[in-house]
């Protein structure tokens, strides 16, 4: 058995490495769809925290962009990490009606990792639901590019595009949470 990485032959290295990138970065993405989600499931976090959460899971110059006919026009294209919680800060206290179930759902991944950057390919649903008890579902492909900074995975660009949006019947989801406990990690 090798000692050390350095001693598995080269193609056995090589694959430990995409293998541990793409792992990496599937837990960077949920990371970034749990601090996005309402209520946020990390309930220790104050909304300043769960903004500057999200920003720092973002290269310093990375880019959050709505692309395509409907997305563009909403969403638009920010640059670095200031505009970005900007965005985010906006978002979680500025709507009305205020949004109070939002939830991220990704399927069809594909992720591949050339050295220190990688590409992932998502698509994804939301289920909202806000205060006035309107109800909608989302769905957006999503293509995001990934660099490690300094070892670690980060958000180079991420970009969404509307597949469809889909009003839904009042009082379909009979039962949600006002929070979250489930998270507190018994390994903290």
């Amino acid at each position: 058995m090798p000692s050390t990485m350095n001693d598995w032959p080269a193609d056995a290295a090589e694959v430990f490495r995409r293998l541990s990138a793409e792992s990496d970065i599937r837990r960077l993405i949920s990371r970034y769809m749990r601090l996005c989600d309402l209520p946020l499931p990390d309930a220790d976090l104050s909304e300043a925290q769960r903004v500057h959460a999200i920003a720092a899971l973002f290269c310093e110059d990375g880019v959050w962009e709505g692309v395509g006919e409907y997305y563009e026009n909403q969403f638009g294209r920010l640059e670095g990490r200031a505009r970005i919680a900007g965005h985010f800060s906006n978002f979680f206290n500025a709507q009305e009606p205020r949004l109070i179930f939002n939830c991220h759902y990704l399927t069809t991944e594909n992720i591949e990792v050339k050295g220190d950057v990688a590409e992932g390919l998502w698509v994804q649903f939301q289920p909202w639901i806000y205060a006035d008890s309107s109800s909608l579902l989302r769905s957006s492909r999503l293509r995001c590019l990934f660099r490690r900074e300094q070892g670690v995975w980060k958000i180079a660009h991420y970009r969404t595009e509307n597949v469809f949006i889909a009003p839904l019947p009042p009082g379909w989801a009979t039962t949600f949470p006002k929070s979250f406990s489930l998270l507190r990690s018994p390994l903290s």
